[in-house]
């Protein structure tokens, strides 16, 4: 039964309170005091711990404080930015798919013989395209001129049967090479495709007008020169262009060079396509290969 006296000792230990109290030093009289026990201390100070605690997850849950402390992030801000980079990226998929259908559309009107729209960026982020010609300059009027008269590299002659055209046009082979790929619209084929030595010459196939002379990552460097008759000519898959847009350029001429090493599956063999009057044409129609 000791232990149970020494137990009931100590709760009656704990349980009583003491006399805290505040003396002046120099009369030693008493100026303040508060009577305690230690679980009264214990109680305050847990209660005091709890409000605490309480205090804070309300400032957590209810209010926007951790977004003060550096080097946090709530997940409101993430999304939040993620969010942002996610406009900004798509933005810029926009911008660069307005800017590819413009050419596309530019490209088309030039081999149609018509004027292309410049494009303009009002105060909006979205481009649109105008509807207003391009103001010419004196070398511009002086190649529309040319174009559009009834010169050898008028755009608006009147086309003429395949037969025609190759009885007033000496079209050249545009490589010395091996047929792979031959003309097939239904298969998507719109020119023909050849095997040839690598860095091979490649020649202007006739007289005309370079259209386009740029690099693309499906068909390296591409050339398009326009003809007399409505003829446009396309070589792709060439290593290097020696023409730049708007040269005039001779059948025969060196314009580029084809691929460096050529893969035996034909992904980066010659390809060369023949378009008349904006429809794509059999080369083996137009030239003896």
């Amino acid at each position: 039964m000791k232990w149970i006296k020494s137990i009931t000792a100590w709760w009656r230990s704990i349980m009583r309170k003491r006399r805290f109290s505040m003396l002046d030093i120099e009369n030693n009289s008493e100026e303040w005091h508060i009577l305690i026990s230690p679980s009264s201390a214990f109680a305050a100070l847990t209660a005091l711990f709890f409000l605490i605690f309480g205090i804070i997850l309300l400032l957590v849950a209810y209010t926007p404080i951790l977004e003060f402390l550096p080097g946090y992030k709530s997940d409101a801000a993430r999304s939040r930015e993620s969010l942002m980079e996610s406009v900004m990226r798509l933005d810029s998929i926009e911008r660069r798919m307005n800017e590819m259908l413009i050419y596309n559309d530019n490209i088309s009107l030039i081999m149609n013989g018509k004027t292309p729209a410049v494009r303009t960026t009002i105060a909006t982020d979205s481009i649109h395209r105008s509807k207003a010609l391009i103001l010419p300059s004196l070398e511009d009027s002086l190649l529309r001129a040319q174009m559009e008269g009834d010169g050898a590299y008028g755009l608006h002659t009147t086309v003429r049967p395949n037969s025609s055209i190759r009885e007033n046009m000496e079209m050249i082979i545009p490589v010395d090479g091996i047929i792979t790929k031959r003309f097939n619209l239904r298969e998507g084929v719109y020119g023909i495709g050849m095997v040839c030595a690598s860095s091979a010459q490649v020649t202007a196939t006739a007289d005309g007008t370079v259209l386009t002379s740029v690099w693309t990552p499906d068909k390296s460097n591409i050339i398009e020169i326009q003809h007399p008759n409505g003829l446009v000519s396309v070589y792709k898959n060439l290593s290097q262009t020696l023409v730049t847009k708007g040269q005039v350029v001779k059948g025969g001429e060196v314009i580029g060079y084809s691929a460096e090493n050529p893969a035996s599956d034909g992904s980066n063999h010659f390809e060369f396509e023949l378009w008349n009057g904006g429809k794509a044409a059999d080369p083996e129609g137009y030239i003896v290969f």
